[in-house]
């Protein structure tokens, strides 16, 4: 006798939605089963988070009905926070729970050491950051048992390694989970379904991000509904994900034939040799070379005798745990702060444009097509072919329609920076920097953002925790984490990961490491570390035995300083073999090896720097 399926966890049943004139969510109907785990997508405004809200019953529908199984658990992570300001980060997470307690159970230290490993556990919520209030509103949620979680923006506020790690959390726990998220790489590593909101429709796709690019673009082929501009992109981006890293395409969730005919003759997403042509005739041979560059605030050694060059077209990611000096070293890099020791060199037509993260000032009483004509009517944005009337730049930019004449005050946070990134890009600059480029931007717009990129003959630094767009738009990942040194991965994300779990990148130890061979400047309060603490039961050092140790210092500095030119000389191989693989294998091997060697060294100096004390 067969048996019936289990009914859902929630159920929609035809539920509209809507606000003021616009319609949200038009007669939706769906559900979700236990195991399932669904990621939202789609345009900023389009009705994810008010999906999220009716589902959780904290938004009622304006017609429909919404089903509950019995005794539905539901823990539910909103945009904003419910946390009592006046309680300790610990009593707000956990309650009343003991420290002994919490710390025996090891899911409960995964997430305290994850979400909350940098934050004071006394400290009152009132005095935390709006990215440490959140993190704590996460950890909460997840040490509460139960049924189904709604998650709208998890990894806002989380670098790399955390997202991973949630990633791998979510995954393990038995629970149903629906998530809003822009991160493509968080979309297909936990997602077994994707729904997309769009024109108070939700269209539902099995498997993760991939998954639904290729069913989009198969619907978009048999359809011929859509216009041929977004045909090609979502081909385009098909293209890239099955010629990106393996670790995604050595598990794919979409029927591989059936891509394969489809970017069949889908050119590779960067045309390098015809880019770095067109940079060079843009940028001249040399955009910032940096050579032998120290710099250190107090005790800190935020850069130790540095090389690195970065050419024209060239395009680079750049990670680092919160705090390690990446805006320190682009700040040297760009000239806005001078190296103690070494020289920094700029080309003569760099034009750089910053893309930070915060939202400059703009009027929010004009309307966004009179703003952006009164800067410019039209341009010719590099690699574009042709000049652009400012109502083509709105539209590559998704302002249609109405929200060509909305008042900018109006306007989404997303919509506020996709305009923010139109009006860098109107200064026709030639160097990018962008610091976490993708918060407030929805899939859609980061793909045309990375369309644009792709024949953009530019330079791109890139600061981000968004893998999937680092990934995408990158050629080489480089990392600082916190010793002084930038090293170059070629494993990209990967070798990041890896060696923050193996403890390679040492960022503790390497905190504690002399600023000798620099002259420090006045101490940045931003990127200080915080003293240490001396012990009270420190004895006396023998004097005998302190002069060897300073003897033995000495010796292992001369031997770290030999091994750090030789790193550099590898680095800048590394650079220059960007394309070859075996090399690049064959230099990768030589680095570790100089890697043990330096680990082996700097244990060597804390020991003897302990009895030299």
């Amino acid at each position: 006798m067969a048996t019936s399926p289990a009914p859902n966890l929630v159920n929609l049943e035809a539920v509209s939605k809507g606000f003021g004139t616009r319609i949200l969510l038009d007669r939706v109907s769906l559900g979700v089963g236990r195991g399932e785990r669904v990621g939202v997508v789609g345009r900023n405004g389009d009705g994810k988070s008010t999906l999220l809200q009716v589902i959780a019953r904290r938004e009622e529908p304006d017609s429909g009905r919404i089903t509950h199984n019995r005794d539905l658990r539901i823990g539910y992570l909103g945009q904003s926070d419910d946390l009592d300001p006046d309680a300790t980060v610990l009593h707000a997470v956990l309650g009343e729970v003991e420290t002994y307690t919490w710390a025996a159970d090891p899911r409960a230290r995964s997430v305290m050491e994850h979400l909350l490993g940098g934050v004071d556990h006394g400290a009152l919520i009132k005095t935390l950051s709006g990215g440490e209030r959140r993190r704590a509103s996460l950890a909460r949620l997840l040490l509460t048992e139960v049924d189904l979680l709604i998650l709208d923006e998890p990894t806002n506020h989380l670098d790399i390694e955390a997202v991973n790690w949630l990633a791998e959390h979510v995954v393990d726990r038995a629970a149903a989970l629906i998530v809003v998220t822009h991160d493509r790489w968080f979309l297909d590593a936990v997602c077994t379904d994707t729904w997309e909101v769009q024109g108070g429709r939700v269209s539902s796709y099995d498997g993760g991000y991939a998954a639904y690019v290729l069913a989009k673009a198969e619907r978009s082929r048999a359809e011929q509904v859509m216009e041929t501009k977004r045909q090609n992109l979502l081909r385009k981006e098909l293209a890239w994900l099955r010629r990106g890293a393996p670790a995604r395409t050595s598990k794919p969730k979409f029927r591989i034939d059936a891509a394969n005919q489809l970017i069949e003759n889908e050119p590779a997403p960067r045309d390098k040799l015809a880019l770095s042509q067109l940079a060079t005739s843009r940028l001249g041979k040399d955009v910032f070379d940096a050579e032998d560059v120290s710099l250190a605030f107090g005790d800190r050694v935020m850069l130790d005798h540095v090389t690195f060059r970065l050419g024209p077209a060239d395009r680079i990611g750049l990670l680092g745990p919160n705090g390690a000096g990446k805006t320190t070293f682009l700040k040297v890099l760009t000239g806005q702060l001078a190296p103690d020791s070494g020289q920094v060199k700029q080309g003569k037509t760099v034009r750089i444009a910053n893309l930070s993260q915060s939202l400059e000032e703009i009027d929010g009483g004009a309307t966004v097509l009179a703003h952006i004509t009164d800067i410019r009517r039209t341009a010719a944005l590099a690699g574009r072919g042709g000049e652009l009337t400012s109502s083509q730049l709105l539209e590559r930019f998704g302002f249609t329609g109405d929200r060509l004449t909305t008042r900018i005050g109006d306007l989404s946070g997303g919509e506020r920076r996709r305009l923010q990134l139109l009006r860098i890009l109107l200064d026709e600059p030639n160097v990018l920097i962008l610091d976490e480029p993708t918060n407030d931007l929805d899939v859609e717009t980061l793909t045309v953002l990375e369309d644009f990129l792709d024949s953009w003959p530019g330079v791109v630094v890139v600061v981000t925790h968004d893998r999937y767009f680092l990934e995408r738009v990158s050629d080489m990942v480089y990392a600082i984490m916190g010793d002084g040194r930038v090293r170059h991965l070629p494993r990209g994300v990967e070798q990041y990961l890896d060696e923050l779990e193996d403890g390679t990148a040492a960022a503790a130890r390497a905190a504690r490491r002399p600023a000798a061979r620099t002259t420090a400047p006045a101490a940045d309060p931003e990127t200080v570390a915080p003293p240490q603490s001396e012990s009270a039961d420190a004895k006396p050092v023998d004097p005998a035995v302190a002069r060897a140790a300073k003897k033995e210092l000495n010796r292992i500095e001369r031997q770290l300083s030999k091994l750090g030119a030789s790193e550099a000389k590898l680095h800048d191989q590394l650079a220059a073999n960007a394309s070859d693989y075996a090399r690049l294998a064959e230099l990768d091997a030589e680095l570790r090896k100089l890697t043990e060697e330096r680990e082996e060294l700097e244990s060597a100096w804390l020991e003897a720097a302990e009895r030299a004390e």
